[in-house]
């Protein structure tokens, strides 16, 4: 065993923390046991996010099949939150396969919804940062009430189905 531990070991796995600009920063890194292109070419289906969120949200991409992702794609989804329907389309305004792409939000529940998703190489396989930074209608008192309990629960989830997709001995996220 190494006596020195790989710097991401000792980085929480999910941190969520008010900034200077009214907003908030929440920070997820995981790592998963394949190569960066398999993880980022799995990353890359919008409509694995169906999987990849909670039931509980009812969450659906409404933008048709196949979508090609490039810097500009926007796509359409629809999601039930605390029971009340929402609308939400997003914007790729980043798209550097296979290092990191960026969605925001173009139309949304959110003052503002930036999602970095970076894809870094690492003995292990890939390790995966998401670094989301958001603002929320009604502030901050809105965001510590409820939006941060929602969004660690999301990753939360995220977290235990990416560990098991990954994990799959039997070809992993290859199939469709």
């Amino acid at each position: 065993m190494s006596a020195r531990a790989p710097a991401f070991v000792a980085e929480p796995a999910l941190r969520v923390r008010s900034t200077a600009r009214g907003g908030a920063r929440l920070e997820a890194v995981q790592l998963l046991p394949r190569d960066r292109a398999t993880v980022f070419d799995f990353f890359s289906d919008a409509f694995r996010l169906e999987a990849l969120t909670p039931p509980w949200l009812h969450f659906t991409v409404l933008t048709p099949r196949p979508i090609a992702i490039a810097a500009g794609t926007r796509i359409d989804y629809r999601l039930r939150l605390h029971g009340v329907p929402i609308r939400w389309q997003s914007r790729i305004s980043v798209w550097e396969p296979p290092l990191r792409f960026v969605d925001e939000q173009a139309r949304g529940p959110y003052r503002r919804w930036r999602h970095e998703h970076v894809f870094e190489d690492v003995p292990e396989g890939t390790l995966c940062r998401d670094v989301v930074d958001y603002a929320v209608w009604g502030g901050r008192w809105i965001d510590f009430a409820l939006v941060r309990r929602d969004l660690r629960s999301i990753f939360a989830f995220r977290r235990r189905v990416l560990e098991a997709v990954f994990a799959s001995a039997a070809g992993g996220p290859g199939a469709r």
